[in-house]
């Protein structure tokens, strides 16, 4: 059954969707961390059931990353994508909080060529998990912000709260 609720953040509205999981923390797997206006961010269907309690776990790690208190998620996920997004998405989680990397870093991270850094970035585009699994931390090879489906003002905050950027 899918679930979703909307909280505020420092980013504005987050819309978490997840799935009921016996495993999951909580009883919920996250499926999708938006916000307003992303690029392919999720739009609530019919059929999904609005459920803030379902989220109570996940809402309190949100909070206490957001509150400079926790520097790695600990929330089960449902799996996505393809193998290759999948490879890309599970390098974005062994970047380390404060800390940025470029798409090329992670192209060599995981084997692939030079030449496929663009679709590096497409995959890290199509990251259904804003904030969670931090696509946030990926920038150019020059040191440039680019490329966030949550907006480059909401990548820039993040990297601001995380110390990887000073404030301009």
């Amino acid at each position: 059954m899918t679930v979703h609720t909307t909280i505020d953040s420092p980013l504005g509205e987050l819309l978490l969707v997840g799935e009921r999981s016996a495993t999951a923390t909580g009883g919920t797997a996250l499926v999708s961390l938006s916000v307003p206006g992303q690029k392919g961010g999720a739009v609530v269907q019919d059929g999904w059931s609005e459920d803030a309690e379902a989220f109570d776990e996940i809402v309190s790690q949100l909070r206490s990353y957001f509150d400079g208190e926790l520097t790695r998620f600990d929330i089960e996920c449902v799996a996505g994508g393809t193998e290759f997004q999948r490879k890309v998405w599970q390098a974005l989680e062994s970047i380390p909080y404060g800390t940025t990397v470029s798409y090329g870093d992670i192209a060599r991270q995981i084997g692939a060529p030079r030449t496929a850094v663009r679709s590096v970035g497409t995959a890290i585009g199509r990251n259904p998990l804003l904030v969670v699994r931090p696509c946030h931390r990926v920038i150019g090879a020059t040191g440039a912000l680019t490329g966030y489906a949550g907006g480059l003002e909401r990548k820039e905050r993040l990297l601001v709260h995380e110390g990887a950027l000073q404030s301009a």
